[in-house]
């Protein structure tokens, strides 16, 4: 009889726990949780190119004059006679160009549509949030290329007026746009490095040497509420993913495994922002932090330890 009774004593605490968080989102909002919307990493970069604009003019004038007299009399023992012309000719052309050539370097806004999966992977296996899509940014009429503002300028003699775009970055005016409708929080994050090594390194005693290839990627994350504009959690997150090779030669050559090494940093990736997202929460927002499921989401490695180093792959060349 104790033990029953120990046992569904047991069973009403897990009852409990399980719908603490339920019983929290009622509180807020009947019969639903804290919707998010986990945005596509934005990015920036710097873009140079070349251009050449020209314009051509030609015209031409041809005047051409001409005249022409003459008379002649005979008589019983002689004769007389006289004539005379005139001819002109004028012709002239005109060509007139401009040309201008050179090198512009503008910002190009992106967002990047990988390494965030992993991230709502982790969201859904490791919290009550239900997770909302958002749309794909856009900023909007592109720009006209140098070269056609240059042209412009040239043949109307006005400077080209650049169109107000929308950035990849204020995440405030694509709330307001409404990208992101629907969702409660958006997750927003915008990459500050990407570094992509290569690096070939000889086996000291031997005509071996190592290939790794590698990815770092640092992003910053910020944790927005779509009607308050409050940040609810902020911080940076890094991931990383490596592939390492030994060849047979020194001067052979193997492919290295890219889709691996990016497998793998968006799998780190995730974990530091998960691991991240639920702690702040836990300091700025109880009701938030409830909805964080007991324990850590299934992942890969155990969470907050590296990648286990693997054995480098050994690739033999046959010649």
């Amino acid at each position: 009889m104790q033990r029953r009774t120990t046992l569904g004593a047991a069973c009403a605490l897990l009852a409990a726990t399980a719908l603490t968080w339920g019983v929290a989102a009622q509180a807020q909002q009947p019969g639903a949780a804290p919707r998010i919307a986990v945005t596509n990493l934005a990015y920036a970069q710097q873009v140079s190119e070349y251009f050449v604009a020209g314009t051509y003019q030609e015209s031409s004038q041809m005047s051409a004059q001409g005249s022409y007299s003459s008379g002649h009399s005979h008589g019983m023992y002689g004769g007389s006679g006289s004539a005379s012309g005139q001819q002109s000719m004028q012709a002239s052309a005109q060509a007139s160009g401009t040309y201008v050539a050179g090198r512009y370097s503008y910002i190009e806004q992106r967002d990047l549509a990988g390494y965030t999966n992993d991230i709502k992977g982790a969201i859904l296996q490791g919290t009550y949030f239900k997770l909302v899509q958002g749309k794909a940014f856009d900023a909007g009429a592109p720009q006209p290329s140098k070269a056609e503002q240059v042209l412009n300028q040239v043949q109307t003699g006005k400077m080209h007026t650049p169109r107000a775009q929308l950035q990849v970055t204020d995440v405030i005016a694509r709330i307001k746009k409404g990208e992101f409708n629907g969702a409660d929080y958006v997750l927003f994050g915008s990459v500050s490095s990407i570094d992509f090594t290569d690096a070939l390194s000889p086996l000291q005693g031997t005509t071996s040497a190592t290939r790794q290839y590698g990815l770092q990627l640092l992003a910053d994350f910020s944790l927005i509420n779509t009607k308050t504009y409050e940040i609810k959690a902020a911080f940076s997150a890094q991931g990383a993913g490596n592939d390492t090779k030994i060849l047979s030669n020194r001067g052979d050559i193997a492919p290295p495994n890219r889709a691996k090494v990016m497998r793998e940093t968006s799998l780190s990736l995730a974990q530091d922002v998960y691991q991240q997202l639920t702690m702040q929460l836990g300091y700025s927002d109880p009701n938030l932090a409830r909805g964080v499921r007991p324990g850590q989401p299934p992942m890969p490695y155990p969470a907050g330890q590296p990648m286990a180093p693997q054995q480098p792959e050994q690739v033999l060349i046959l010649k």
